[in-house]
């Protein structure tokens, strides 16, 4: 099963429930699904989905960030609707795994010590092994990190 069936059954479950916030969110999470396949013109890969979730995400969590502190009602609904995208989300890499990565892509490249200019390169390398199962931000801070 597809995550994009998996959501309609989970949307369609909450709807007979008569759990209005849980459909809402479900709905805009199939819809943007559903137009990331429309635009593509064929049906997504798991890969492609797990994108689309993860940006549904993202958007949620700027939401909050953005959201002024008095409207709780806001803060509360998004709080709610992330913790329901995460189930959908595929797991995240911890920082010891994504610094395993990067050890291994530096010994590839033949870098005996990385240095702020051998960034690019690693970077360069490193992304497509991580996209999607992890956040680029905490990829470019343990990178950074590891560099002299």
């Amino acid at each position: 099963m597809t995550k994009t069936e998996l959501v309609k059954t989970k949307m369609i479950e909450a709807l007979k429930a008569h759990d209005k916030e849980t459909k809402e969110s479900l709905s805009m999470l199939l819809q943007a699904l559903q137009k990331a396949a429309k635009d593509k013109r064929k049906e997504l890969t798991e890969a492609e989905e797990n994108s689309v979730i993860l940006k549904e995400i993202k958007q949620v969590q700027e939401t909050i960030e953005s959201c002024p502190v008095e409207r709780t009602d806001i803060m509360g609904f998004m709080l709610t609707r992330e913790n329901l995208y995460e189930q959908f989300a595929p797991k995240q890499m911890s920082k010891e795994a994504i610094q395993g990565i990067i050890n291994g892509v530096i010994k590839e490249l033949g870098i005996d010590n990385p240095t702020k200019k051998d960034k690019g390169k690693i970077m360069k390398n490193l992304m497509p092994k991580v996209k999607g199962k992890a956040d680029g931000k905490d990829v470019n801070t343990i990178v950074d990190s590891m560099l002299k």
